[in-house]
């Protein structure tokens, strides 16, 4: 039995969050403050090993910017704002704690043995692929050229938690390129709806993968905050607002329906990006709810 969440970065959910926030502005209401209720159940917490299926077929440029991405939630080095940075904010969650990130296995689908259009049960039978332990997170990943189950009409990712004695926590993400980069690689494309204001300058030179980056980013920080369902988390357990879903559309700071708020850019390349990496990686992450403010924070 397996158990699963969903999240849907898109222009509906932008504009529902922000139309609330202006709405409480307009009327010279001082926001509230958003609470995240912790139900007390585990989180992760220590040795974090996250294992990757790639099902389809991936060249080795967009693998190699998600395998820095991950590698850049460890790296205490980098330059500042960092990756690694935005990650700490998972340990500030109480009963959290040092969270380091290590990839572990890297499984390659590439002959699609499933298919090219993928059930819900058949993402967690790829996930089980990776094993299963203490710590251990097994995450899909599909290629443009695959259909999941929901993809692109109510969810960009998922994660969840399997149940019994080999209990895994696991999530999936798709690549959006070709099917819906106007939906899960906003701010990289512009949005199916909404104000059409120019989308950014993926920092990395690659929609699918960079649109991939903040959607990995986004469950990844799900499962570690609220793996079993019984985490952190506002509203029905069934589809919850988690650490970085109760910030949808927010990159930077002045953010408004449509427009992700200001980030940096190169200079050379136009390219807009919050956080640096490892070699020399640059990534757009989104905001995370942060429990000793109760508010969500970005990096710039």
């Amino acid at each position: 039995m397996a158990s699963n969440y969903s999240f849907a970065i898109g222009v509906y959910a932008v504009l529902f969050f922000f139309v609330l926030a202006s709405y409480s502005m307009a009327a010279l209401v001082q926001e509230a403050p958003l609470v995240l209720q912790y139900h007390k159940g585990p989180l992760l917490k220590g040795i974090v090993t996250v294992n990757l299926v790639w099902y389809g077929k991936f060249s080795p440029v967009p693998r190699s910017i998600i395998v820095d991405f991950l590698q850049s939630l460890d790296a205490s080095t980098a330059v500042q704002p960092s990756v690694s940075s935005w990650w700490k904010t998972t340990e500030k969650y109480k009963n959290g704690g040092d969270n380091t990130v290590v990839v572990g296995k890297q499984i390659l689908e590439e002959n699609y043995p499933l298919g090219k259009s993928l059930t819900n049960s058949q993402i967690v039978n790829l996930a089980a692929r990776g094993g299963y332990g203490n710590g251990v997170v097994n995450v899909v990943l599909t290629a443009a050229d695959v259909t999941v189950e929901g993809f692109c009409m109510s969810r960009c990712g998922t994660h969840g938690s399997t149940r019994g004695a080999t209990r895994f926590a696991y999530a999936w993400v798709g690549n959006s390129a070709t099917q819906c980069p106007g939906y899960c690689a906003w701010p990289f494309h512009q949005p199916v709806y909404g104000p059409q204001t120019p989308p950014l300058v993926a920092p990395n030179g690659d929609i699918g993968a960079d649109g991939m980056v903040i959607n990995l980013a986004t469950v990844l920080a799900g499962t570690v905050t609220n793996p079993f369902n019984n985490g952190y988390f506002q509203g029905p357990p069934t589809a919850p607002l988690e650490a970085v879903t109760a910030c949808t559309g927010l990159f930077g700071s002045g953010a408004y329906p449509g427009y992700a708020g200001t980030v940096l850019t190169d200079k050379t390349s136009g390219a807009s990006y919050n956080a640096h990496g490892v070699k020399g990686r640059r990534y757009l992450l989104p905001a995370m709810w942060d429990p000793k403010t109760s508010r969500c924070s970005t990096l710039v």
